[in-house]
């Protein structure tokens, strides 16, 4: 028996080292280098809160990224998840040939967030690009995609919206488990199928809902590859998301105190908003055999 307790802990130590060292290790480090002023090239100097304080009173610039950010998790999120739900709605129906149409829909999540997607969508919105193209065959005036401070951020919201095939399969999961006897009651006492997904679909399917939200949340305020390389941040930083505010200011200018401040208020936003929606779960989130237990 003591010979397999170490054969175990040998299996583990590769995933506890790796945990211990890349995981934990840098967390507690951003978070001491945060109280510092460290430029990697000397000694870090200690100067207490004097980053969050240049932060919230003498940074214009945070105020910026942090709106931007906020705007693109409020419009993003919603559409990323709402999206993904009523394609898997779709999709859920018994139809020829429907898993060739479950795999196309979810081929772009296997790009993921890839420096490759994010240049074929400069390409698409450029000034020349196809979507112009398209807009003027219809007869519609080109629109400045990419230059137009109005419309930029709606390219890097749409590319969020594009890639929802992983919170689709989460989806589409929780609708096969749907069951059928509810519907076929429903039919019977008159229901349309917009009441049918709106009184039994959705409730039922609650709890996947708000998992989909806080994942899509989480990944949303991390979002980087998309901003940076369709619009660097621009223009007038319309697209200038703290993610990128903290790559700057960590890897470009080498205030690595700084950034490590600015990660340290996103990781807090994060949880904060995180937190919120846990709280909020019990007025909308129903689970299976809640009321039996109570």
């Amino acid at each position: 028996m003591y010979e397999n307790k170490r054969l175990g802990f040998l299996f583990v130590l590769p995933f506890v080292l790796g945990v211990l060292m890349f995981k934990l290790f840098p967390f507690v480090m951003s978070f001491a280098l945060s109280f510092t002023e460290y430029d990697v090239m000397s000694p870090p100097v200690w100067i207490g809160a004097g980053n969050y304080e240049h932060m919230l009173t003498q940074d214009p610039l945070f105020g910026k990224s942090l709106g931007v950010t906020l705007f693109f998790v409020a419009m993003a999120v919603p559409l990323r998840v709402g999206f993904a739900l009523f394609i898997a709605h779709v999709l859920n129906f018994k139809l020829r040939g429907i898993n060739f149409f479950r795999s196309a829909f979810y081929l772009p999540s296997i790009l993921g967030g890839s420096i490759a997607a994010a240049v074929l969508w400069r390409f698409l919105f450029a000034q020349q690009g196809l979507v112009n193209i398209v807009l003027m065959k219809v007869g519609l005036e080109p629109i400045s995609w990419l230059a137009d401070e109005h419309y930029s951020i709606w390219t890097v919201i749409l590319l969020f919206t594009w890639q929802f095939g992983s919170a689709m399969v989460i989806f589409l999961a929780a609708l096969q488990n749907v069951p059928t006897s509810l519907y076929e009651a429903a039919e019977i006492d008159g229901a349309s199928k917009t009441q049918q997904f709106f009184r039994i679909t959705v409730p039922l399917i609650t709890p996947v809902i708000f998992f989909n939200l806080i994942m899509q949340m989480v990944h949303a305020f991390q979002e980087f590859n998309g901003p940076y390389m369709i619009t660097e941040g621009g223009p007038l930083h319309s697209t200038y998301l703290l993610s990128l505010y903290i790559y700057e200011q960590s890897f470009k200018l080498f205030n690595i105190g700084y950034g490590a401040a600015l990660s340290w208020v996103l990781f807090a936003i994060v949880g904060g908003l995180s937190a919120l929606s846990f709280l909020s779960s019990k007025y909308w989130v129903f689970y299976a055999g809640e009321k039996d237990r109570k």
